[in-house]
């Protein structure tokens, strides 16, 4: 992490001024807050993989928000950059669309305070977003998080992954308590390559992707068209390659349900074919259509006179019987 330069410096302490005010701010106020706050000033900074979304790659990141979402949860929230820009302020003043709730978890402190202040209308938690599920948040429309990247410590495995990428984690917990998710990954965690490249790359999940997709059933898709690259010198002392990844849990839900539901079916068992040396005349094979029957003295027939064709489980007991 880049030290602070003395220009930095300054705006970040007006920006922590703006917040030990005692009165709300104002929409101005607030965007100045999240401009110039610097993640840098904490020392679980780079420990906590804590690097705050540019401004410009937040407002295109709400693009991939379902405008139906009602209910969002904010994973790693920070001191909440994306919540703010999926608020939907254009649909509540026009639309008369009802204000999104929002829930963010965040485990700093001091992103918690200043979040409250940016934020005051979501729910703020202030904990370890593994232990989400034991929270009794409920369910959500929208899971949202520019997570920790890569080998972060962390207190647990998500169910069913135990890799290294705390990014895998964060989407395996909300895929259990959300409909929908976009988030921002390391570039190198997503099944393709677009941001900062000539054209579209898919099918480039690396290994231990495809592991974490096969454990959990969550595939990741690609964005409407979003090149994050364009923000690489907006984030604070980093520039990471990074792609906004977006997953359809339903449907991930559905598709694990079906797999199930398949591989419990009831399959015809096999029949061991058995040569059996059947004796004259009083066993003689006999063809009806595509069925084969066996009979016994005296032909079966039906009411119209048709030989009466017979079932496996009984070819195999006459087998049985003249074996």
């Amino acid at each position: 992490m880049a030290k602070l330069t003395k220009a930095e410096e300054k705006l970040h302490a007006e920006a922590l001024a703006l917040v030990d005010l005692e009165r709300d701010l104002s929409e101005v106020e607030k965007w100045f807050v999240l401009e110039h706050f610097q993640e840098a000033s904490t020392a679980t900074n780079s420990t906590h993989g804590a690097f705050f979304t540019p401004d410009g790659l937040a407002r295109d990141f709400a693009i991939e928000v379902p405008d139906s979402a009602a209910r969002i949860i904010d994973f790693g929230a920070g001191i909440g950059r994306l919540s703010i820009g999926c608020r939907n302020q254009f649909g509540s003043r026009w639309n008369s669309d009802p204000d999104r709730e929002f829930v963010c978890i965040e485990r700093n402190s001091a992103y918690v305070r200043i979040g409250r202040k940016l934020l005051p209308e979501a729910v703020w938690i202030e904990g370890d977003v593994l232990d989400v599920l034991d929270m009794g948040l409920g369910h959500f429309d929208v899971a949202i998080g520019n997570p920790p990247f890569g080998g972060i410590k962390r207190s647990k495995d998500a169910l069913g992954y135990k890799g290294r990428k705390f990014e895998y984690h964060v989407i395996a917990l909300a895929s259990q308590l959300a409909d929908y998710g976009v988030f921002i990954i390391p570039q190198m965690s997503a099944p393709f390559r677009y941001s900062g490249r000539p054209y579209y790359e898919g099918d480039c999940g690396d290994r231990e992707y495809r592991k974490f997709s096969d454990v959990t059933g969550i595939v990741l898709n690609a964005n409407c068209g979003i090149d994050t690259s364009s923000y690489a010198g907006d984030w604070h002392g980093v520039s990471p390659a990074v792609e906004i990844v977006t997953v359809d849990f339903e449907e991930c839900r559905s598709a694990a349900a079906h797999e199930e539901e398949t591989e419990t079916a009831v399959h015809p068992v096999p029949m061991k074919v058995i040569d059996v040396q059947l004796p004259e005349p009083d066993v003689v094979p006999s063809e009806s259509g595509e069925q084969y029957m066996f009979q016994l003295g005296e032909a079966q027939v039906d009411d119209r006179g048709e030989p009466v064709p017979c079932h496996a489980d009984v070819l195999l007991a006459i087998a049985n019987e003249v074996s």
